[in-house]
């Protein structure tokens, strides 16, 4: 069953994010201000072919607007991960790095615990 409000909330976060009003983005996706308001709200639920605009307006992911319902592949969290590092200077990045070398040595010596 899909969250609609976990949904709603990651479309409003990205159109937000995009600096786009509400109105402008129900315009550019074609569905009334009146029904995205609903979507972002979790009331209802986009047709597919609205979801589709959304996706496509937003520039993102459909699996990270539906990852509590879509597994994620790790092609996907390696562009998240990737996005995230790559405005970073390059002593965060370096930093950052090493806090995944930890975090890949820790799992790797959980799992030989268990």
């Amino acid at each position: 069953m899909m969250n609609r409000e976990i949904l709603g909330r990651r479309i409003r976060d990205q159109r937000e994010a995009l600096g786009l009003k509400q109105e402008k983005f129900a315009e550019i996706v074609e569905i009334s201000n009146v029904h995205l308001s609903e979507i972002e709200r979790g009331k209802k639920t986009p047709s597919m072919e609205a979801f589709i605009r959304i996706v496509n307006a937003l520039d993102t992911p459909a699996d990270y607007l539906l990852r509590d319902e879509v597994k994620t592949t790790k092609h996907v969290i390696f562009n998240e991960i990737t996005e995230k590092m790559k405005d970073l200077p390059p002593e965060q990045a370096e930093f950052i790095k090493d806090l995944f070398d930890v975090a890949l040595k820790n799992f790797a010596k959980s799992e030989k615990i268990n």
